[in-house]
């Protein structure tokens, strides 16, 4: 007799949304819909053509709460930028995007300009259920 053993692995669901950009979105702008829960696990702004200017910042915002900004850009850096929470607040929102679906905008220039850039945001996030809990919550073998 043969037994098969089959064991559930619990795991959730990673998912990415891309959105361009360049450096004259000055105006709020959609950049993703998450759904209710999620958890964010990454951002980042992949460029194309360098972003510089005078101190321009580029802000991210979750309904509306500024959850992560650059630095001051000036001369322009080459490669990824990575928006992360400076804050208790902000890690919270990144923990858990909240019980109803999350609206992510962005804002290029919220303070200082940008006379060049072009690239696209990357938000990668895990879908859980809208309290921020995984189902399922236990596996059986």
């Amino acid at each position: 007799m043969l037994l098969l053993l089959v064991k559930l692995i619990l795991s959730l669901t990673s998912v990415g949304q891309t959105d361009p950009v360049t450096y004259t979105d000055t105006a709020a702008s959609i950049l993703a819909v998450l759904p209710a829960g999620s958890l964010i696990t990454n951002l980042a702004l992949y460029q194309t053509t360098k972003f510089a200017g005078t101190s321009g910042v580029i802000t991210i915002y979750l309904n509306g709460t500024a959850i992560a900004a650059t630095s001051a850009i000036t001369a322009g850096a080459s490669g990824i930028i990575y928006f992360v929470p400076a804050s208790d607040a902000q890690t919270a929102l990144f923990a858990n995007v909240g019980s109803t679906d999350a609206i992510i905008t962005y804002t290029v220039g919220s303070s200082g300009t940008f006379s060049a850039g072009v690239g696209f945001f990357l938000v990668e996030y895990l879908v859980r259920n809208s309290d921020g809990s995984s189902a399922p919550t236990a596996y059986t073998a």
